[in-house]
Order: structure tokens, then C-alpha cells, then sequence
């Protein structure tokens, strides 16, 4: 797409589907909810017929795949292009997600089950991250658009996690443990291999590999935000655990997955609104505000009690979950080189796992030691230290508002299909 047009587009949501067509944001909803639908699914299968102890292993070792894999996707998607990059990353997902399932079923050592949790994390297409690349580049210079555009590929990750478990956890019960896992495989080769032959899917970067190399990815502000973000997944993370470990002691352990899918709820609400009406603030006081506000929505976690105090606790911090996490990338998208921008979107990505990990490993002992409040504290102190970064750093992450003489010269032009206006796919009707 090129500048001018980009220049000239509306804004909020009918911005958004000018840029690409309703295909595109529909592929790349039904191409990442896997990443929803796998851990879930993975815990579901193996706790059904081995036990919560192994099934908890499996997973985890899914998610550290994950985390490990993510960068090197999106470095390979900013070298090679997102076409062939993604469909081979689809094409490996699905199968070693069909070997997983084989496995399980085949009642295979628990070491053979982790090996492959890893390979299919570490496979994992990476649809969200490169999804917000592509959006960025797609709107061009046009920092309202690349705000909506980013705003509303956000959100969709937030529906995608609400629906995602639910899926599964009623897939496992109707058919099969297996058909949650079954499902995604199907969904990344189908709709992946869709989302990566979209006309809109960028080429290499421009230049060479070493060229592209000495473009440095990390700045102090970037690393900022990538800390905010692994203290984002471990308040997550310590909040899902403890909702857990409230639900068990209240005999009623079926109800977590409900419980937690009210936070993708509000959270996907207070998101489609965000992308309606972005208001006027700069995403760096936006940044901060709703993390803000984010720390002080968590504090009531601490005096639940019972199913629905949680539930209603949990849906209040959505309404501040969307709208920072959306402040988040907004920033990611400024400071990152526009010639590695798959790469930081996956990073920060691998930031938000790597958050869930450490604070699963935490959160569970302590849950099991100490009861459910002390997970909920755990996530308390994720958010206020988040709310402190963001507030003791705000030199380093004001320097993140680009002029727009500074943001065009960082930027390079879209290659392949997208190389001027008139070749810029129409919106599909």
C-alpha cells in the first residue's frame, strides 16, 4: 500500500477493512485460535488419561516451545517473507500436533510426549505477531490507522482466547479429549495456509541479510516493553492459577474455565470499543494509565472468597486488559526497525508466554501451600510492578513518539504485491 493512500483511508473499523478486504482479518482470526486451543486442549487430553501432574508437564513444555520459537519465526518472516515462512511453520505445526494426539493415544513414555509438546511449540505459526506486522505495514505513515489496525488485531486475540478454551472444554466433553488438538491442527493448515497466500503477505525486506542484521532490534525503550510484557503474562498466569485453586476448594473445578473466559469478555468489549473510539491521549500516557488501572482492578481478587466474587473480580480487570495490551504493541510498533518488525512483534510475544511460565511455576506451589490468595497476590505484584516500570520509565518510553518525518524514514517500502497503490488488493465485499 503505498503512503498516499494510506494517507487518504478512514479510520476505526472502516479503515481497518479498507486496508486488506473482510478475508484477511477472518483468516487470521481462524489461524490463531490454535494458539488458544492447544494448551488447553493438551491439558484436557492428558489429565483425562494420565493425570493433572503429566498433563501439566506436556503443557508447560508446549509453552516453552513457544516462547523459544516465536523470535526465530518472526526473524525468518522478516528475511524470507511471510508466505513461505508461514507455510511451512503451518505445515510442521499440523503434523506434529496430529503426532502429539497419536502419541497420547498410543500411550506413548511421557518423555516422547514432551519432546513433541516442544516441536509443536516451537512450530507454532505465529499468527498474531506477524498478523500485526502486517497490519502496521499495510497502513503505512497514517499513525491513526496503524493505532485502529493494531487496536483491532489485538482484540481479536482477546476473543480468540475466550473462545478458544471454552471450545475445547466443550469439544472434549461432546466428542473426544482429542478433538480440541484434533480441531487446531486442521484450523493452522486450513486457514494458516490461507492467511500466508493472502495477497497482502509482505516479501523480504528489502536489502541484504547483513544489511538487515546491522538494523538493531533492541532499544532501551523496546526492552521496557518487553518487560511489561512478561510481567503482563505472570499476572495472568498467577490470577489463572489462583482461580483454579478457588474453584477446586469450592468443589466446583469445572467452573474455572467459565470464570476466567468473563476477563476475554469484558477485555473484548473495552477492545472493540478502543478500536471505535481511540480518543486522543498519547499511547505512552495510555500505556500507563491502564496499567494503572489494571493494578488497582486486580486488588479486590484478594478478598474473593467464593465463584462469583472471583467471577466478577476477573471480569473487572478485562475492562483494562485490552486497552493496555493494545498501548503495548502500539508502542512495540514504534520502536522496533520497520526491517524486523515480525521479529519484535514475536518477541514481545514470547515475552507474554515467558510471564506465564515463570509465574506458573510460582503461583502453584504457592496456591498449594497457602491457599488461593496467595496466587492472586502473586498477580497483584506482576501488575504493580508493571504500573511502577511504566511510571518510573517514562523518559525512556516517551522518546517512542516518532515525529513523521522520523517514522517515514524508518519505514521501507512494502515489496511484492503491495508495491503501489494500484496494486493494493480491494476490499473484498
Amino acid at each position: 500500500m503505498s503512503l498516499s493512500a494510506s494517507a487518504a483511508a478512514p479510520g476505526g473499523f472502516r479503515g481497518v477493512f479498507a486496508l486488506g478486504g473482510t478475508a484477511l482479518p477472518v483468516y487470521g482470526f481462524l489461524a490463531r485460535l490454535p494458539a488458544a486451543l492447544c494448551p488447553i486442549g493438551t491439558l484436557l487430553l492428558i489429565n483425562d488419561r494420565d493425570g493433572i501432574g503429566e498433563a501439566g508437564t506436556v503443557a508447560a513444555a508446549l509453552w516453552l516451545g513457544q516462547a523459544l520459537g516465536g523470535p526465530v519465526i518472526g526473524r525468518l518472516a522478516d528475511r524470507r517473507g511471510h508466505r513461505p515462512v508461514l507455510l511451512l511453520a503451518c505445515a510442521a505445526n499440523a503434523a506434529v500436533l496430529a503426532a502429539l494426539v497419536a502419541a497420547v493415544l498410543g500411550g506413548l513414555p511421557l518423555a516422547a510426549r514432551t519432546g513433541l509438546a516442544v516441536a509443536a511449540g516451537l512450530t507454532v505459526p505465529q499468527i498474531g505477531p506477524l498478523a500485526r506486522a502486517r497490519w502496521a505495514r499495510l497502513a503505512g505513515d497514517d499513525r491513526a490507522l496503524v493505532g485502529a489496525a493494531l487496536s483491532f488485531d489485538t482484540t481479536l486475540d482477546e476473543v480468540g482466547f475466550m473462545v478458544g478454551p471454552a471450545l475445547a472444554g466443550i469439544l472434549a466433553v461432546t466428542v473426544h479429549p482429542a478433538s480440541g488438538l484434533v480441531l487446531a491442527a486442521v484450523l493452522i493448515m486450513v486457514f494458516g495456509t490461507l492467511f500466508a497466500v493472502h495477497p497482502t503477505a509482505p516479501g523480504p525486506t528489502p536489502g541484504t541479510a547483513a544489511a538487515r542484521d546491522d538494523v538493531r532490534l533492541w532499544s532501551p525503550g523496546l526492552a521496557l516493553l518487553f518487560a511489561m510484557a512478561v510481567l503482563q503474562g505472570s499476572a495472568w498466569s498467577a490470577a489463572n492459577t489462583g482461580v483454579n485453586a478457588l474453584a477446586e476448594s469450592a468443589g466446583s473445578a469445572g467452573s474455572a474455565g467459565l470464570i476466567w473466559s468473563a476477563m476475554a469478555v469484558t477485555s473484548s468489549v473495552t477492545g472493540f470499543v478502543t478500536v471505535a473510539r481511540p480518543g486522543r491521549s498519547d499511547l505512552t500516557v495510555r500505556l500507563r494509565r491502564t496499567i494503572t488501572v489494571q493494578a488497582l482492578l486486580t486488588l479486590p481478587l484478594l478478598a474473593v472468597s467464593g465463584v462469583w466474587g472471583a467471577t466478577f473480580a476477573v471480569a473487572g480487570i478485562g475492562l483494562a486488559v485490552a486497552p493496555h495490551l493494545i498501548a503495548l504493541f502500539g508502542l512495540v510498533e514504534r520502536a522496533a526497525p520497520a526491517r524486523r518488525m515480525a521479529e519484535a512483534m514475536t518477541v514481545t510475544g514470547s515475552g507474554l508466554l515467558l510471564g506465564e511460565g515463570l509465574a506458573a511455576a510460582l503461583a502453584g506451589p504457592l496456591a498449594e501451600a497457602h491457599g488461593h490468595r496467595a496466587a492472586f497476590a502473586l498477580s497483584c505484584g506482576a501488575t504493580a510492578a508493571s504500573a511502577v516500570v511504566a511510571t518510573a520509565a517514562a523518559g525512556r518510553v516517551r522518546g517512542l513518539r516518532l515525529s513523521p518525518a522520523r517514522t517515514a524514514a524508518r519505514r521501507v517500502p512494502s515489496p511484492g504485491p503491495l508495491r503501489s497503490s494500484r496494486d493494493r488488493p480491494r476490499p473484498r465485499r
